[in-house]
């Protein structure tokens, strides 16, 4: 045996070790229980990875986003060992980490039901128990299929690797497949002796036994490699964590986020609905959930036109031929409906509102002193999204977009970008939602779905790179996520519990200006004709989707300027009604947004039903207020203040919807 040495890599710092050959990973983090994985070089591997000359190695703890991933992908590989013990005809899909948990698919003859799912839980439980050691094996790809010929989902991905088209076999395909040579894991026991295997390429925890924490939430219906033209299996979903505090957190973060479902709220608020009628998607708005959407949009409106845009509008279908034009049918058209023939020609339904916005800028001759041109619109578009990934108000197939396009010369685009930034945060901010992060998404050479030179494309990613890190909120690369003609900034909101929702974008758009699209054109101060800059600004993304996520954000309690009723009137006994129902006119006459309960309900239940439809303000009013010229004004979170004059209490109510502010 020789030495060798590697370089040890801390958060901090780096360390020179000399070490002999056929040392393993594990043995520099033998003192560590945290670490169940090392990265070596830019690489991913097991602890039992074997380590050579001049490599730099870090630990993989098991809290960190890499290490979660590990723990989850080998939670997944022993539900699937659970699950063909209890289900020996199973054939296996894929099984890779998510978000938050993992997944496992199978072909079974029967779907599995709740109480399978605790069967499988159990076993599992005593897998983990087994301390099974996870073991890597290279092995040739003749080999691999002669040797999984019972598991033909297996054996088809490892055709498709063949194929060269591995990346799209199926989500989650990469980690069984991978690139370059092929690897078996087998669950080995304590003799060393083979009890499951799965093709997959790692890495993977040590043993069994580091899996401290996981739970099997559901399962549904999925269809092999995500087609639905393909056979449909069963999906199992799990989740698991570091530790069973951690477990035990994320179970509560969903059981708030139930709590706190807009669809859910929806209905028990009286918001909208999606009518079968109607069609998958297509929301409609309730009195209700048309107050707070009129709320949203006036607001939006009134706050474009002081930053300086136009406001305009355009219709809802348009001739074929200029989506064309513009590289949506060509780029995007699996988004996009099918056409209408009207008159004889093909019609389509607008995915999209820049084209017609192009057409008013191009429908006269433009000045550079024109520039910056803002336009903006709420315009409704049709996406042709798939029934699979409709989802409330947060996945629909039509929406009001808040959308906005400036038409700047190439000088003017930084501040114009930064102007449009600085603008959409602002109103999230305004709304309530202060917590964000960008993203900076660029195009991937390699794929074809990206318009335009490597020039072009280079300067305006820097231009978007610049002006979201002088922001200075947390930057996160998107590689090939942008837009087919061009690069794009989205902003990435944390709610009141945590998690992530993509808002407003701001896109940088060479291609559609150009004379080989919508050949747009300034004169410039020396007379010449050039093309300008085109920037997409999408605030919110779309009302509906953002009504949806103020939803949850607020669990329904809107702050008072959004509340549908801002005040309800609760009178102690009928011969109230009328003190009461003067009190909400002179309310309405401000501009607020008062209701008196007229029910025979007791003044307790009434409360009670105030409070269910989170109402911010009762004022309740008897024969003591009535003689005073004053009510009882009761605050949402139960407070109550009695025998306030009723110039006091509606100046309160007026003082909290001005500021926009929650109470």
């Amino acid at each position: 045996m020789s030495d060798i040495h590697v370089v040890l890599a801390h958060a901090d710092a780096r360390e020179e070790q000399t070490v002999t050959t056929g040392t393993r990973a594990w043995e520099l983090f033998k003192d560590d229980p945290t670490v169940i994985a090392a990265r070596v070089g830019d690489a991913l591997k097991d602890l039992a990875h074997e380590l050579g000359d001049g490599d730099v190695v870090e630990g993989v703890a098991i809290d960190s986003a890499d290490g979660r991933d590990i723990l989850r992908h080998s939670t997944a590989h022993v539900l699937a060992q659970a699950v063909q013990d209890l289900f020996p005809d199973a054939k296996l899909g894929i099984g890779p980490p998510i978000e938050n948990g993992f997944y496992y698919d199978f072909d079974v003859e029967t779907p599995f039901h709740p109480e399978d799912l605790v069967k499988i839980e159990s076993r599992m439980r005593k897998i983990i128990k087994e301390g099974q050691k996870f073991s890597r094996r290279p092995i040739p790809d003749a080999e691999a299929i002669n040797e999984l010929q019972d598991e033909p989902y297996k054996i088809e991905l490892i055709g498709l690797k063949g194929g060269g088209k591995a990346e799209d076999a199926a989500e989650g395909a990469s980690v069984e497949v991978g690139e370059g040579e092929l690897t078996i894991y087998d669950n080995l026991n304590r003799n060393g002796e083979t009890v499951w295997k799965d093709l997959c390429r790692g890495p993977h925890l040590p043993t069994t036994k580091r899996i401290p924490a996981f739970k099997l939430m559901r399962s549904a219906a999925a269809y092999w490699r995500g087609d639905e033209k393909n056979k449909q299996l069963q999906r199992i979903y799990g989740t698991a964590w570091e530790t069973k505090e951690a477990l035990e957190e994320h179970l509560h973060r969903i059981e708030e986020a139930e709590r706190r479902d807009h669809r859910k709220l929806g209905r028990e608020l009286d918001l909208f609905s999606f009518p079968d009628e109607i069609g998958s998607g297509l929301p409609v708005f309730h009195p209700k959930g048309g107050v707070i959407k009129r709320a949203m949009e006036d607001y939006v409106r009134e706050r474009h036109i002081e930053e300086g845009f136009d406001y305009v509008g355009t219709p809802h279908i348009a001739k074929e031929e200029l989506f064309h034009t513009s590289g949506h049918l060509p780029y995007y058209g699996e988004g996009m409906y099918p056409p209408l023939d009207v008159d004889g020609m093909d019609y389509r339904l607008k995915a999209m509102n820049c084209p017609m916005h192009n057409l008013i800028y191009r429908s006269r001759q433009r000045s550079y002193r024109e520039l910056p041109l803002r336009l903006f619109e709420f315009g409704h578009v049709y996406r042709h999204e798939k029934s699979g990934v409709i989802h409330g108000l947060t996945r629909v197939r039509g929406f009001a977009q808040d959308d906005s396009h400036s038409y700047v010369t190439p000088e003017q685009a930084p501040d114009e970008v930064a102007h449009l930034l600085n603008f959409m945060l602002s109103l999230l901010r305004d709304f309530g939602i202060d917590d964000f992060y960008l993203e900076l998404s660029t195009r991937d050479a390699s794929k074809d779905k990206f318009i335009g030179s490597d020039e072009d494309w280079a300067i305006a990613t820097k231009v978007l790179e610049e002006v979201a890190t002088a922001t200075g909120l947390e930057l996160v690369p998107d590689p090939g996520g942008a837009a087919y003609y061009g690069p794009k900034i989205s902003v990435q909101a944390r709610d009141a519990i945590g998690r992530t929702w993509q808002m407003g974008t701001v896109q940088y758009d060479f291609n559609q200006p150009s004379a080989d699209r919508f050949n747009l054109e300034y004169v410039a101060a020396d007379g010449t004709r050039q093309q300008p800059v085109m920037i997409h600004s999408a605030k919110f993304g779309s009302i509906e989707r953002f009504m949806g996520v103020l939803v949850e954000h607020y669990a329904g309690a809107f702050p008072p300027w959004l509340a549908p009723v801002q005040v309800q009137g609760i009178p102690i006994a009928e011969r109230h009604n009328d003190y009461l129902l003067e009190v909400a006119r002179t309310m309405k006459a401000q501009g607020l947004r008062a209701e008196v309960d007229l029910s025979d309900d007791r003044m307790q239940k009434k409360i009670r039903n105030a409070q269910l439809q989170k109402v911010p303000f009762m004022m309740i009013a008897g024969d003591a207020d009535v003689e005073a010229g004053a009510v009882s004004f009761r605050y949402r979170d139960g407070r109550q203040d009695n025998g306030v004059p009723l110039a006091e209490a509606i100046a309160r109510v007026a003082a909290a919807v001005e500021s926009r502010e929650q109470v």
